[in-house]
């Protein structure tokens, strides 16, 4: 609906990146300009915030505070991991969004997060549109994991993706200090998708990376992983650098990480909470083949590290919070922000458009098969060409007695 006037939402949701505030800059920048959107709010975790009635007045703030989220790491409006029930099965949270909607007169709402957090805007879209409250809602993409469908990349990855490359070519020259053979297994994020231990392969084409790289796109085998590694290190003085994606299954479907742990417990969407599949496979490479062997899990660093962010990411989440604003003040609704890849001019540049939410929403884009060679143990040239150009630049918050200078909001609490 165009025209619209009204108060906007903006909530973040799902594990944090280190871009993620460069969008909520984006969104809250440009919301603050138009003259349709009377008030700007932030809400505290997420759609949490909306049911109990906790968000922040975002025209409240610095400009100045607003600007440096676009270097702040993590969630600067806090997160959750909340599902929605169908609300044709129980319709008593889309009741209360609808009050609070009603209560504030919210008429736009952005919503930043992955796969999960698009299956909550297209929920919320539906419900208001089947009363008759005219809402405008635009997802905004945000994942480390880049599974997102329909996006070329998602905002969150490159800067990830740059952190991964990095570290693994500072652990390549620091395992090669000594002359005694040591296998070292580094434990990478991504459920499903390979896309971030994907990026494991930037520092091997330099020559100072992983010798072996497992997706969970490729089933994995105990018995051939054994044997790669023993491979490997035989040709290299007892040497070997393996890069794991924490999701990788068996050839069964199952998890490697859950058959080689205890159980482990589920999140609200159901999803096992991997972690530990490093020291679990050293263990097993100790086991097997012997020497020393080291598990190295990069955990939340990945995702949080604004010390090494591309400045490509930075931007690019900047203009997605801001084009989804201007969506949907133009009218748009029930979209996402996707980003288009254009080399038509022989270099790379990105495109921002709109696609429908409910296409995004619970369907993963995985790494595709033809890029993962060496008998899936490494990734093509074509993968690197992929990912290269979104890693370019960097982009670092201000110094402040020599530590990054990071946004501090008041967070005023929205009074009605």
């Amino acid at each position: 609906m165009k025209n619209l006037v009204g108060a906007c939402m903006f909530g973040q949701s799902g594990g944090p990146t280190s871009v993620i505030n460069a969008s909520a800059a984006g969104v809250i920048t440009e919301a603050l300009k138009q003259k349709n959107i009377t008030a700007v709010y932030g809400a505290a975790h997420g759609i949490k915030g909306i049911l109990d009635e906790q968000f922040f007045d975002m025209g409240k703030e610095d400009l100045q505070e607003i600007m440096l989220l676009k270097n702040t790491p993590s969630s600067a409006l806090g997160s959750c991991r909340y599902k929605l029930k169908d609300a044709s099965v129980d319709d008593t949270d889309y009741k209360r969004i609808l009050e609070v909607f009603q209560k504030y007169n919210i008429r736009y709402f952005f919503y930043n997060g992955g796969n999960d957090s698009m299956d909550t805007c297209n929920k919320v879209s539906k419900y208001l549109l089947s009363v008759g409250y005219e809402c405008n809602i635009i997802g905004v993409p945000k994942t480390i994991d880049n599974d997102l469908y329909g996006t070329d990349h998602c905002p969150g990855y490159a800067s990830a993706a740059k952190y991964v490359a990095t570290t693994m070519m500072e652990l390549n020259l620091d395992a090669k200090v000594y002359d005694k053979g040591q296998i070292t297994i580094v434990e990478i994020m991504g459920r499903n998708a390979g896309w971030l231990t994907a990026a494991a392969a930037l520092a091997s084409y330099k020559g100072l990376g992983a010798d072996l790289i497992y997706l969970p796109e490729i089933p994995f085998s105990a018995d051939k992983f054994l044997a790669d590694v023993k491979r490997v290190a035989d040709a290299n003085n007892g040497k070997c650098i393996v890069a794991v994606s924490e999701g990788i299954k068996t050839e069964e479907g199952v998890y490697v990480a859950e058959a080689l742990s205890a159980a482990k417990a589920k999140d609200n969407f159901g999803h096992t909470q991997l972690g530990g599949l490093a020291a679990n496979l050293a263990q097993l490479v100790s086991e097997r083949i012997g020497g020393k062997v080291r598990g190295i899990e990069f955990s939340l660093m990945q995702r949080c590290g604004a010390h090494i962010a591309s400045a490509v990411d930075v931007e690019e989440a900047f203009l997605a919070g801001q084009t989804a604003v201007r969506a949907a003040v133009d009218g748009e609704t029930d979209k996402m922000v996707v980003f288009e890849r254009d080399m038509s001019d022989g270099s790379y540049k990105c495109n921002l458009k709109l696609m429908p939410v409910d296409l995004a929403a619970n369907t993963e884009k995985t790494v595709p098969l033809e890029w993962i060679v060496n008998d899936g143990t490494m990734l093509s040239k074509e993968f690197v060409d992929y990912a290269l150009p979104l890693i370019q630049g960097d982009s670092k918050a201000p110094l402040e007695d020599g530590l990054p200078r990071f946004a501090r909001l008041k967070k005023v609490i929205a009074a009605h």
